[in-house]
């Protein structure tokens, strides 16, 4: 907790030394849709991973060039842990929240109604699990799950499209992949076992920002 509320400090001090600049603001909602990776070990095969869940941020950006701006970002997504094996399923709730900058390439700036953009990154991603610890837990000879917090850096990329509602309001659509390593501190691997490292974040987007 401590590591994300030093983390929204940052991220609003960095904000506030962008208002020099041509800047703007807004939210959005969606989901997040996760890969698993591979678990093996002498007992057999199976995924973890994390379960779809709901998506909401906050952006705040500045436009110093005319086809090239910089989003200072916050993103929660909900992401229950999950273990599956033949057929069977354990799941631990969780969380996440994302931090981090993207380099945004768009097209005109502030000329005509539609303009797409791409953007590139980094930052980091904070994974937490918040259930209830027990005693048994289901399909555990591939994995435990822990409630704790692990933090990892993070790569972004992603792409949408803003269409103007009026001169200052317009309409944002996104996608976006957050890539980090997999988090065996949430999701712990017994002894012998191998994961996968490699964890895809793809996070779908709606929402309304303003221009200043």
């Amino acid at each position: 907790m401590k590591t994300f509320q030093r983390s929204i400090l940052i991220l609003a001090a960095t904000g506030a030394a962008c208002f020099g600049q041509q800047w703007e603001f807004g939210g959005l909602a969606g989901g997040n849709f996760l890969n698993t990776v591979p678990v093996s070990n002498s007992v057999g095969t199976a995924t973890a991973g994390f379960q779809t869940g709901a998506a909401f941020g906050g952006y705040v950006g500045f436009n110093q060039y005319k086809h090239i701006g910089g989003e200072l970002r916050y993103s929660y997504l909900q992401s229950n842990l999950s273990l599956k094996s033949g057929g069977a399923e354990a799941s631990f709730s969780g969380m996440s929240h994302v931090i981090g900058y993207d380099v945004i390439f768009k097209t005109n700036r502030n000329q005509g109604k539609v303009q797409l953009f791409a953007a590139v990154g980094g930052g980091m991603k904070i994974f937490q699990g918040t259930g209830k610890e027990a005693a048994y837990q289901p399909l555990s000879q591939y994995g435990y799950f822990t409630k704790t917090q692990a933090l990892k850096p993070m790569g972004s990329v992603g792409a949408g499209v803003k269409v103007a509602l009026s001169h200052k309001v317009f309409l944002r659509t996104e996608f976006r992949d957050y890539i980090t390593a997999f988090p065996t501190q949430i999701i712990t691997p017994p002894p012998g076992s191998k994961y996968g490292s490699i964890l895809h974040d793809f996070v779908p987007m709606v929402g309304i920002g303003v221009e200043m």
